[in-house]
């Protein structure tokens, strides 16, 4: 499993990456496990679902949030068509472990707090939905796993409600910022609040991107987000309500390559004055130096008309032409000699 630590979050260099599934397996098993081998070979470090019951958490009058399936004819039908049994799930878990993904799902009820705590989730990954679910989130607590938290939904107060009733508990709390569009525009992917959270709450910030695109996960990777969680397809022509809002597993990929990329270059600051001087060689290979633009005899008062800069910048810096310029020449020079500091006499009157 993976080996992120929640405890020191602020000592990690590296961002966790989560591959989100939520529907996406439209009630497939066979298409959860091939989500779960995707994944990982994308190079994320976690794998989420969603573990609904439907009797558990919604009436059968639910209203449809997008009436897109041809299949369930209520929203509870689709949720009950959604569920998995214990074993399945646990089966997802060991299947995610032994290709070394951390295994998340957010839970929607109590029952499914039950249900995962027994199968072993790496932490609770808590729905912007959720957020105000006081009895759910008392139930998780017990357990003394770290909380992610999405605030899609939330504004400040809540937000401040929240943070402090988990403070409270003395839990690991990771807070991310969130959008509930799908897709979310880029005017509303909300970039401005990492630093902010950070600062309001002291805490690990991570991002809940609903884009559908890997630009906010690379751009908040500079802003030092310790989480990301992006919703993954396998193709954008697959059926599904997170569809817009998805990336395809070779974009996670990509998506993988750049948050790696860009931790490295976080990790380690350049400095100028150094890599100026391991350059020496190269800059000589780039400069240029004075050089005559012609066959000059001894005695000729130079202009600019006789000098030019060429490379290599082996010789006199081209930046001090004008030190040149009515100064007499000591000696011949030919075309394209290199011209040196003992060649010249004084400015000419």
């Amino acid at each position: 499993m993976s080996g992120f630590c929640f405890d020191n979050m602020e000592g990690n260099q590296r961002c966790l990456i989560i591959g989100e599934v939520a529907q996406g397996h439209d009630g497939s098993l066979g298409i959860a496990h091939a989500f779960i081998d995707a994944i990982a070979s994308a190079g994320a470090d976690a794998v989420k679902f969603q573990t609904h019951i439907a009797s558990a958490e919604s009436t059968p009058a639910e209203p449809w949030r997008v009436k897109f399936s041809l299949q369930d004819a209520t929203r509870y039908d689709y949720w009950r068509r959604m569920e998995f049994t214990e074993a399945q799930w646990d089966g997802l878990k060991r299947h995610a472990e032994d290709r070394g993904l951390m295994f998340l799902s957010s839970p929607f009820s109590l029952e499914a707090v039950d249900m995962l705590t027994r199968v072993g989730v790496g932490a609770w990954k808590i729905a912007s939905g959720e957020i105000t679910n006081t009895p759910m989130l008392e139930h998780m607590a017990k357990t003394g796993l770290p909380f992610l938290i999405s605030t899609g939904m939330s504004g400040l107060s809540e937000i401040d409600d929240t943070v402090k009733w988990v403070r409270a508990r003395d839990l690991p709390l990771v807070l991310l910022q969130s959008t509930s569009a799908y897709p979310c525009p880029p005017e509303m992917v909300g970039l401005n609040l990492i630093p902010f959270f950070k600062t309001r709450y002291g805490c690990p910030v991570g991002l809940s991107d609903h884009s559908g695109t890997i630009y906010p996960g690379l751009a908040a990777a500079t802003l030092g987000i310790k989480v990301l969680e992006v919703h993954v397809t396998f193709s954008r022509e697959m059926f599904g309500p997170d569809l817009t809002a998805s990336i395809t597993t070779t974009e996670l990929h990509q998506l993988v390559k750049g948050l790696q990329f860009i931790e490295r270059m976080l990790a380690n600051p350049v400095d100028k004055d150094k890599t100026a001087q391991e350059t020496v060689p190269l800059r000589d290979s780039f400069t240029k130096s004075i050089v005559a633009r012609k066959d000059l005899p001894a005695g000729t008062v130079l202009s600019e008309k006789h000098l030019v800069g060429k490379k290599p910048g082996t010789g006199i810096p081209i930046n001090r032409m004008g030190e040149f310029t009515g100064r007499r020449l000591h000696r011949n020079v030919a075309k394209d000699e290199m011209l040196k500091e003992g060649d010249l006499g004084e400015v000419d009157e």
